[in-house]
């Protein structure tokens, strides 16, 4: 995916994706969906090329599983999607035609996964992607807060994602399914770039038609959606206010016992912003968060609008409201910062250094599940284990949802 020139492995984190770009490539659109692609689709035995990894699935799906694999002749490594052509008893290939044309289309984005090859058999088309080595985003959101994101870690990542979301938006597409298993890092440590995944509910927006679908993950859908009130890039733009609470808290706002709870709770924006959720964030992070989680899609912040937000627009010198609730530790560590900055220093060097000798690697990781309350403070420690089973929800992305649930 990407005629715009890929920064260099290692690229520093000060570094920002190049201005506004032109459109990279378009299909003929048809409700929703782009049905032309440029990739040519090989026939051959995918294995004749590429040797699959031993091991565990990177993802798997109801209609797709991704594993990793190496191409026999280069030894590159990549992640294969394996996506069914029949799904109940449907014919979809022209959904997976759509979702090679959208990648094809932000090819010439930084933070949007990179399409390799195109694979097709009997049952199955298999897309060879970037394999991204730091995996999902999600694993570092359901971390016990000492290993979990910090606000800093936040911003970073976030600008990435606002940017390919800006360019998605900018070439009328919505993603419609952003959540923590859809973003992937480079790498974990040092803490790499973002890339954006599975666009497989993606569609394409045009100024002549409405388009309204019941589809998306429970926990991130929009209120249009539950009222199936027409979709707009505004719609992503939820998605990303709930992304930004899970990855700084560790809570999934909304999540409630069931679908309709949690249903309910998006349509009468029961959210909480307590003191105890959000000790260590700073104010300006919660008013981020406040400017997209608002229920008349109008009402909420474009991306190009989140990028010029001063959470984002400012250093990363701590907030003084952070300072003040820091914990003991992190107390600590800010008198001992004064005895420990040359070795740092010396250290933030060598990582750099080391950062731009290494290549690359990326991975993509079908997501089916979603995120449910994550990381839990010391009051939910020591509540009743009914309440600490409600950590985690896994559920799998709604193509529609029951008249019951429409509010």
């Amino acid at each position: 995916m990407s005629p715009e020139e890929k920064p260099p492995p290692g690229r520093s984190r000060g570094s920002r994706a190049p201005p506004s770009q032109p459109p990279c490539g378009r299909g003929r659109r048809r409700g929703g969906f782009l049905s032309e692609i440029r990739t040519a689709i090989r026939t051959e035995p995918f294995q004749e090329r590429y040797s699959l990894s031993p091991g565990r699935e990177l993802g798997r799906g109801k209609f797709a599983v991704v594993k990793k694999c190496v191409k026999k002749d280069t030894e590159e490594e990549f992640a294969a999607k394996f996506m069914r052509k029949r799904r109940k008893g449907q014919d979809c290939r022209m959904e997976i035609i759509h979702e090679i044309a959208v990648l094809e289309l932000a090819q010439c984005n930084l933070w949007v996964i990179n399409l390799h090859e195109v694979y097709e058999t009997a049952t199955e088309i298999i897309l060879v992607l970037e394999y991204a080595a730091g995996g999902e985003i999600f694993d570092q959101c359901v971390a016990e807060r000492e290993e979990a994101f910090k606000e800093k870690d936040v911003k970073w990542l976030m600008r990435q994602i606002l940017e390919g979301v800006s360019f998605l938006h900018r070439n009328n597409v919505v993603h419609l399914d952003l959540k923590p298993q859809n973003i992937l890092l480079t790498s974990e440590s040092p803490l790499g770039d973002i890339k954006i995944v599975d666009f497989g509910l993606s569609r394409i927006l045009k100024s002549s038609e409405e388009l309204r679908e019941i589809m998306g993950t429970p926990e991130y859908v929009a209120p249009e959606i539950l009222s199936y009130d027409p979709i707009s890039t505004a719609t992503d733009m939820w998605s990303i206010g709930v992304l930004a609470y899970v990855m700084l808290t560790g809570i999934s706002p909304f999540l409630g016992d069931d679908k309709q709870e949690t249903f309910l709770n998006i349509a009468q924006m029961n959210i909480n912003y307590s003191e105890e959720d959000f000790d260590l964030i700073s104010e300006s992070a919660v008013d981020f968060i406040k400017t997209l989680l608002v229920k008349k899609p109008e009402e909420r912040a474009t991306a190009e609008e989140c990028l010029q937000h001063p959470w984002l627009a400012q250093s990363d010198i701590p907030d003084p409201v952070c300072s003040i609730k820091s914990t003991a530790d992190e107390v600590n560590t800010v008198i001992q910062k004064d005895g420990d900055s040359a070795s740092e220093n010396s250290t933030d060097a060598e990582k750099t250094e080391g950062e731009e000798s290494i290549v690359t690697e990326e991975l993509i990781v079908v997501a089916s599940y979603t995120l449910g309350q994550c990381r839990q403070s010391e009051k939910e420690k020591i509540t009743e284990q009914k309440a600490i089973s409600k950590r985690f929800k896994f559920e799998e992305p709604l193509l529609e949802i029951p008249g019951e649930f429409i509010y």
